[in-house]
């Protein structure tokens, strides 16, 4: 998902299609809510489809870069405390806790950790 947001990204793109997952989404909700796109949109019933429309100013997108952490061969955990700020808080690191995905400002806020699934600034 993230590969595909950065390629459409640099191509200037308008939006990009994905199949649906519930992590997916919620990926999607955090990037709206945080500014980094403008929209997202679910479409179909049997197999879904996640549509999320991307953000430029003044032709460059709005996010400049995207890190995968936490990969299938190496999860990265870390508790309340270890959660890192990305670009001295400038950008936002998402994590995956027992109370779903949130930002790490969030998690710090809520006291809780997980595993830390990318940094997005």
């Amino acid at each position: 998902m993230l590969t595909r947001i950065r390629n459409a990204g640099m191509a200037l793109h308008p939006t990009v299609s994905m199949p649906y997952s519930k992590m997916k989404g919620s990926i999607a909700e955090i990037l709206k809510r945080e500014g980094y796109v403008a929209d997202t949109k679910v479409d179909g019933d049997k197999m879904k489809t996640l549509t999320i429309t991307l953000k430029y100013q003044a032709r460059k997108p709005v996010i400049v870069g995207l890190k995968l952490t936490s990969t299938p061969g190496l999860r990265r955990y870390v508790n309340s405390k270890e959660i890192p700020q990305v670009l001295g808080g400038m950008g936002v690191s998402i994590l995956s806790t027992s109370r779903g995905l949130m930002t790490g400002t969030q998690a710090r806020r809520e006291n809780v950790g997980g595993e830390l699934v990318c940094y997005i600034w």
